[in-house]
C-alpha cells in the first residue's frame, strides 16, 4: 500500500472514530454534566463567591408598587348593595433588601441573617405622591368590631363610641398613612384598658426599615439542592398558626434566590412571611430575558385552592373546617386577629362568586399572576414579580350598628407588586456563561459535525484516486493497436 492511499484511509478511520465519539458523548450528556457539577459546586453561600455576593445585597433594583381600591359607593354597601372599587395605583417604592448580621456556623453549612427591607418613594414611577387620598375599609374598626362581636356589653360600649366620633366602615386615608401608619382614635381609646395595645395602625406599619425576623439559611455546601433553603425563621423550623403539621412546614428559599441545575419537571419551594406560609411554583413555559433563556415558574392554583379540590389544604381552614373557597386564604391567626384575607390581585385564580361580589375586579393573568423566571443552569433570577391583595372579610354584626346592612363579602383594599429584573451587569456576566455553555453543551456535535466533514473528504480521495485506474485501463487495447 503506498503512503497516498494509507493516508487517505486513516482519513476513513479517523472520521468514523470521531463521529463515534461525538454521538458517544451526545448520548451520555458528558460535557453537560460536567458543567453542572462545576456549577454546583461554586454556587455556594461562602464569603468571597459571587453567589454569596448576590444573596447578601441583591444587585437588581427592586420595587414595591401599591394599587388600592378607592370604594366608590360606601352608603350604598351600607345599604345592602355590591361594592364597587376602582384601582388607584401605582404608588411606586424603591426597595432595598440586603442580608444584615450575617453568621456562618463553624462548619459553614449553615448561615443565619435578618433581611431588613428599607422603602423608598418614587414619585416619576408613581400616578401620584403619598398625600393622596383613598376612601377603603376601616380596618382597624373592622378587626375590634370582629373581635368583641359576642360581648354584648363591651360592643355596645364601642359601639356608642364609634358614634360619638363619627368613626364608621369606611374611612378616607393618605396613601402613606394607609401604609406606613396613622394614629386610629378608637385604638388609641381601646389603649387606656389594654396598655399592651398599639394605637397606630399602618397595613405595612413597623415593616419600614425592619425585618420579619431571624433567619437560618442552608448553605448549599453540602447538597446543592439546598443553596438558600430556608432551615429556621424565628428560631422554629416549623409554624404553629395552621392545625396540620403539613401545612406548618417551612420549605424552600425565601423566593429570592434558587438552588443551580434547575429542571423543568421540578417544583420549586418558597417560605412567604407576608402569607405566613410556604409555597410552591411550578414550569410553565420558557422564556426569554435581555437574551436569556430562563424557565418561567408560577405557583398553580392548586396552592391556594379549597380542601375539597386539594386536600394537602385542609390545613389552612381556621377554625378547623371552616374553608372560605379557593383563591383566597385567611391569616387572622397570623395577624393578630385581624381578619384579613389574602389572595391574588383581582382574585385571579379563586372562584369566581369572589370577583362578583365585588363590581371592578377584573382578573388578568399577565397583569395578576405571580410568577418568577431563573436561569436553569444557575438558579439566577432573571425577572420576577410577587403580586399579593390584602382583603377585609367584612360582615353585617347585629351589635354594631356601623356595619348596617352590609353583605358579607371579602372587600379588596389593596394589592402588591414586588418586581425585580436582571440589571445590565449581572445580565453581562451570564450571558458570557450561557455562551460558554452553549460551546461546552455543541462540543459533541462540533465532533459529530467534523467526522462527517472527514467523512466527506474521504469518500472524495477515494473517488479521485480510482478514476485515473480505470481511464487508463480503457486507453490500453487503443494504443496496442
Amino acid at each position: 500500500m503506498t503512503l497516498k492511499s494509507c493516508c487517505i484511509y486513516s482519513i476513513g478511520v479517523f472520521s468514523i472514530l470521531i463521529l463515534i465519539l461525538g454521538i458517544s458523548l451526545n448520548l451520555s450528556n458528558v460535557f453537560p454534566h460536567f458543567l453542572q457539577s462545576v456549577v454546583e459546586k461554586e454556587i455556594v453561600l461562602k464569603n468571597g463567591t459571587a453567589a454569596f455576593k448576590a444573596w447578601e445585597n441583591p444587585p437588581a433594583p427592586i420595587y414595591m408598587q401599591f394599587y388600592f381600591f378607592n370604594v366608590t359607593n360606601p352608603m350604598e354597601v351600607l345599604d345592602g348593595d355590591r361594592p364597587a372599587v376602582v384601582e388607584v395605583g401605582p404608588y411606586t417604592y424603591r426597595e432595598y433588601r440586603p442580608m444584615e448580621q450575617v453568621n456562618f456556623n463553624s462548619n459553614g453549612t449553615k448561615v443565619g441573617a435578618v433581611n431588613t427591607k428599607t422603602y423608598i418613594f418614587e414619585r416619576n414611577m408613581s400616578r401620584g405622591p403619598e398625600s393622596e387620598l383613598i376612601r377603603t375599609v376601616n380596618v382597624p374598626a373592622v378587626s375590634v368590631m370582629d373581635k368583641f362581636k359576642d360581648d354584648s356589653v363591651v360592643s355596645n360600649l364601642i359601639s356608642s363610641y364609634m358614634r360619638s366620633t363619627d368613626t364608621g366602615l369606611f374611612t378616607t386615608r393618605t396613601v402613606g398613612q394607609l401604609l406606613w401608619g396613622y394614629e386610629d382614635s378608637l385604638l388609641k381609646a381601646l389603649k387606656a384598658f389594654e396598655p399592651d395595645l398599639d394605637d397606630i395602625f399602618g397595613l405595612f406599619y413597623k415593616a419600614n426599615a425592619s425585618n420579619d425576623g431571624d433567619y437560618v439559611f442552608f448553605t448549599g455546601q453540602e447538597n446543592y439542592k439546598d443553596f438558600a433553603r430556608v432551615d429556621t425563621w424565628k428560631g422554629e423550623s416549623n409554624l404553629s398558626w395552621w392545625t396540620t403539621d403539613e401545612c406548618n412546614m417551612i420549605n424552600g428559599t425565601n423566593g429570592a434566590s434558587f438552588h443551580p441545575v434547575i429542571n423543568k419537571d421540578e417544583t420549586l419551594y418558597m417560605f412567604s412571611s407576608d402569607l405566613c406560609r410556604s409555597l410552591y411554583a411550578v414550569f410553565e413555559e420558557d422564556v426569554s430575558v435581555q437574551g436569556i433563556p430562563g424557565y418561567r415558574f408560577s405557583p398553580p392554583s392548586e396552592v391556594f385552592a379549597n380542601m375539597t379540590l386539594n386536600p394537602a389544604n385542609t390545613g389552612f381552614c381556621v377554625p378547623t373546617g371552616n374553608c372560605m373557597g379557593s383563591g383566597v386564604l385567611n391569616v387572622s391567626v397570623c395577624k393578630q386577629g385581624a381578619p384579613i384575607i389574602m389572595s391574588s390581585p383581582h382574585f385571579y385564580q379563586a372562584d369566581e362568586k369572589f370577583v362578583e361580589d365585588v363590581f371592578g375586579m377584573r382578573p388578568i393573568k399577565e397583569l395578576h399572576q405571580t410568577a418568577i423566571d431563573v436561569h436553569p443552569l444557575t438558579g439566577i433570577v432573571l425577572q420576577a414579580a410577587k403580586r399579593l391583595q390584602i382583603n377585609v372579610y367584612v360582615e353585617k354584626l347585629s351589635t354594631f350598628s356601623q356595619t348596617g346592612n352590609v353583605r358579607t363579602v371579602v372587600f379588596p383594599v389593596l394589592y402588591l407588586n414586588e418586581s425585580v429584573v436582571i440589571d445590565d451587569t449581572s445580565a453581562k456576566v451570564l450571558k458570557s456563561i450561557v455562551t460558554q455553555e452553549n460551546v461546552v453543551d455543541n462540543i459533541p456535535f462540533m465532533l459529530v459535525g467534523v467526522g462527517i466533514i472527514l467523512g466527506v473528504v474521504f469518500m472524495f480521495l477515494m473517488c479521485r484516486q480510482k478514476i485515473p485506474e480505470s481511464t487508463t485501463d480503457e486507453r490500453q487495447p487503443l494504443l496496442s493497436s
